[in-house]
């Protein structure tokens, strides 16, 4: 997974509450369980004219001009505002990892779905919540600064305005660490490789049979 330490970068918005996984990354582009290849459909609904299906030439596909994304004043943001209760909806690790692989590293927004947050921390994704108050103002700056960008320091804990002003965000230590260090569930098993592999040898020698020796 990767690390997370600080992030500047030019932020876009998703100006609606209840944003669902659904929305994220439809239903139809599910049966892949890997976890690149997505970014191309998400928000796929909103992004495009016509009906996504696995397998498309996204290329080829007529986009929808309205949709922020779509907009060059967007192109290559890597900071996402979103409005309250973002990520509802069933659960689904691809929500993510397609905001992941479009190239998204945070997501700001004053809640989250329970579901949707833990899967962000465990796919290298940072969900920042801040006061709606705060999340209100970075919207209208945004939208009147043209390559609007913020900081991001987990570090430190605290999101940075143009202006200077700091926000402040709390993060579990646990969860901080793992970011800051890029460690997912398999990381942090693959730290005890040694007494693992360990464990495996003495099993190995008290009980064969679970090995398939006779």
């Amino acid at each position: 997974m990767k690390s997370f330490t600080t992030l500047q970068g030019v932020v876009a918005p998703m100006d609606r509450a209840n944003v669902d996984t659904d929305l994220i990354i439809p239903k139809q582009f599910l049966k892949s369980i890997k976890r690149s290849g997505f970014g191309p459909n998400l928000f796929d609904e909103l992004r495009y004219l016509d009906e996504g299906f696995p397998g498309q030439d996204n290329a080829k596909r007529p986009l929808n001009p309205d949709f922020v994304l779509n907009q060059d004043r967007y192109q290559g943001a890597s900071v996402l505002l979103a409005r309250k209760n973002f990520g509802c909806g069933s659960s689904r690790e691809h929500a993510p990892w397609a905001l992941d692989d479009f190239g998204f590293r945070c997501v700001i927004a004053s809640s989250y779905a329970d579901i949707f947050f833990n899967n962000c921390f465990k796919n290298g994704l940072l969900p920042v919540i801040l006061p709606e108050a705060v999340v209100d103002v970075l919207f209208a700056e945004m939208y009147a600064e043209e390559g609007y960008q913020l900081k991001i320091d987990l570090e430190k804990q605290q999101v940075l305005r143009p202006n200077g002003d700091c926000h402040s965000f709390e993060v579990d230590d646990f969860r901080r660490h793992c970011l800051l260090n890029g460690l997912d569930d398999i990381g942090l098993s693959l730290q005890h490789a040694d007494d693992i592999k360990a464990y495996e040898e003495k099993r190995r020698q008290t009980a064969p049979w679970l090995f398939g020796a006779l």
